[in-house]
């Protein structure tokens, strides 16, 4: 009997010291970036609409992997006119690295890769735009299920070509270090957007653990 219970005693300290290496690893995440923002002079509405959705795993105890699919919405219209309608895929891989601060809070690094592609409907003009960016910030744990988070673009780089149907094609090469988002102003006139600023240096979300 106290060699099963020894034995017993064991396997339970096994399991206990594999759980705390483990860690998250194995855990899946989930949070969205959702933004709307519209712009009225008289009769002419500019909108904005961002729907990213992002989904991730621990694959290791404090590195996660995961990717955001979404969609971005530019749209102008005057009185029930159209002027312009940008419909744009986003697609954007990520890794992070987690380190420990104190309790439930947790400083991490991020590095994502942006893919952005679409078309202004109205003049046919062809978006695409891909992106890197180096973030930082803090993850709170509130809970089983549940946590919280705080991040800043600390380094951001991008290239983005506007097509139009006839005629050439404008590039736009942005880098920035800790920079507040800008757009360029040929970028925001063919678009006819509010302020389309395709990645915003600030990012704040609740995120779901299961």
């Amino acid at each position: 009997m106290n060699k099963i219970t020894l034995l017993l005693a064991v396997f339970v300290l096994g399991l206990t010291a594999n759980a705390q290496k483990k860690g998250l690893q194995g855990t899946w995440f989930a949070t969205s970036q959702i933004g709307y923002q519209q712009t009225s002079t008289g009769s002419t509405k500019n909108t904005d609409v961002t729907i990213l959705p992002i989904i991730g795993n621990f694959v290791a105890p404090t590195v996660a992997i995961g990717a955001g699919i979404g969609y971005v919405n530019i749209k102008s219209v005057t009185g029930s006119t159209t002027i312009a309608n940008t419909g744009l895929l986003v697609i954007e891989p990520l890794v992070r690295k987690y380190y420990g601060v104190k309790g439930g809070l947790f400083f991490f690094g991020q590095l994502a890769a942006s893919i952005i592609t679409g078309k202004e409907k109205e003049s046919s003009l062809k978006v695409s735009q891909f992106g890197l960016a180096a973030s930082g910030g803090f993850d709170m744990v509130l809970g089983k299920h549940f946590t919280v988070e705080f991040s800043y673009n600390l380094v951001n780089f991008s290239v983005t070509t506007l097509t139009p149907k006839t005629g050439n094609a404008t590039t736009i090469t942005d880098f920035a270090l800790a920079h507040v988002a800008t757009v360029d102003p040929y970028y925001n006139t063919a678009l006819a957007g509010s302020a389309p600023t395709l990645t915003s240096p600030l990012s704040f979300c609740f995120k779901f653990l299961f």
